[in-house]
């Protein structure tokens, strides 16, 4: 079974930094593309970030490139997303997934259209106060 946990959401000031991970675990992390969603409050979720595991490439979205860096632990088989200087837009819940299409990269169609076909995680929440 494909699954991931997302972990390590709370409450943190504006220009604070958390750290959130993904453990995954039933698939070939090697050959994997990771994505980082969010959704915040009345809103559609949008794509954050993402890599591909086998060559390292990342991709973050304009609202957050400069903010937060995506890496990897392959022997844990675990994703993070550091986030610094948080802005109280980023309040959300936030969501990793999975694509394991060998065709697709990052960014994908379905990492624009938060659409990843092989996996979602439970969800974090992240608030940022003002």
């Amino acid at each position: 079974d494909v699954q991931l946990q997302a972990s390590g959401g709370g409450l943190v000031q504006a220009g604070g930094s958390l750290t959130l991970s993904c453990a995954t675990s039933g698939f070939a992390f090697d050959d994997a593309v990771i994505g980082w969603f969010r959704r915040a409050p009345g809103k559609d979720r949008e794509g954050v970030s993402c890599i591909s595991i086998v060559d390292g490439i990342t991709h973050y979205a304009a609202s957050v490139k400069g903010r937060f860096t995506i890496s990897t632990d392959n022997a844990k088989n675990t994703v993070y997303l550091q986030m610094n200087n948080l802005k109280p837009e980023d309040t959300a819940v936030y969501y990793c997934a999975v694509e394991l299409d060998e065709a697709a990269g990052c960014p994908s169609i379905n990492w624009y259209g938060t659409m990843y076909s092989s996996g979602w995680g439970q969800g974090t929440l992240v608030t940022v106060s003002s």
